[in-house]
């Protein structure tokens, strides 16, 4: 493929012995940079809703009990950085769905939710491009039929799951903390809703809700390019979908036949395959597993 230099069928020997058919011209996303990111963040703010709020105000709550994170959505920002060409900054900002169980001194344990952000900053490499794309996309409230892009920028794009609850702790009013400075002063309209009719308290003069997350993300940049590949050859699915003809499905109890007996429905296995099973590793021709995850 090295003297291939255009799209086009391939000549050769390789074409008879199952190999590469034809050069073809392919416009997909390539990734210029990249960096992947594990971080414990502390003491994030968590803005309660305001019957969670009341409850934090009134001092009978003697502790809580971080249960569960969510990561509702990422916004994302990139910006030239000035005096190095072809660098650019990525700014994150996290919004997470946070659950606190706290207790009080009488009745049973209540449930409390709330919003935390975190705002996070990286300088990635994605190149740079003079030209002007447009595209034959559809766009809503546009000005054309075509999508028009005015500057040729790179695509951030990040990828995140969702974060791990460590700790969680309440602090008063008047005490200093050294807590993110991820201050939140407005609540969009489509994050509210996730907390239903409850408005979300951003008042700094009440008793704060802090917690500690664990994060793992991957943020990249990318381009739109054009990329010569090989292809073996055009792909067909394998699986046939159609009906038999007569315009009847087919029976169900045919279908319901090939489903495998759910023994570990019946029978729940006692360890995750490809884990320790905890056997004593000092029984006889044993290595620290008794194969009963394999």
């Amino acid at each position: 493929m090295a003297e291939k230099l255009c799209p086009g069928p391939v000549c050769g020997s390789n074409q008879s012995a199952g190999g590469y058919r034809e050069a073809v011209c392919v416009h997909t996303n390539k990734v210029y940079d990249s960096c992947k990111s594990k971080e414990c963040l502390r003491d994030l703010r968590v803005y309660l809703c305001r019957e969670g709020q009341e409850l934090l105000n009134s001092g009978s709550v003697v502790a809580v009990k971080p249960r569960s994170a969510e990561l509702l959505c990422v916004k994302i920002d990139v910006e030239r950085v000035q005096f190095n060409r072809g660098f650019y900054t990525v700014d994150i900002r996290f919004f997470y769905k946070v659950e606190i169980e706290i207790s009080c001194p009488v009745g049973r344990p209540r449930i409390i939710d709330g919003l935390a952000v975190f705002d996070k900053r990286v300088i990635l490499f994605g190149s740079d491009g003079g030209a002007r794309i447009f595209s034959s996309r559809f766009v809503d409230d546009g000005m054309d039929i075509q999508m028009c892009q005015r500057s040729n920028m790179p695509i951030a794009v990040v990828e995140v799951v969702d974060p791990i609850l460590l700790d969680a702790r309440i602090v008063p009013p008047e005490t200093n903390c050294n807590c993110c400075c991820c201050c939140l002063r407005e609540v969009p309209t489509a994050l509210g809703r996730c907390f239903g009719d409850d408005d979300l308290v951003l008042d700094d003069d009440n008793y704060k809700l802090f917690v500690t997350l664990g994060q793992f993300s991957i943020i990249r940049l990318e381009r739109d390019i054009q990329l010569l590949m090989p292809a073996f050859d055009i792909c067909m699915p394998r699986r046939d979908c159609s009906n038999s003809g007569t315009g009847e499905s087919q029976d169900p109890c045919e279908v319901f036949s090939h489903f495998e007996f759910p023994v570990d429905e019946f029978f729940p296995p006692q360890a995750v395959k490809g884990e320790n099973c905890g056997c004593p590793p000092t029984l006889p021709g044993n290595s620290g597993g008794c194969g009963c995850c394999k």
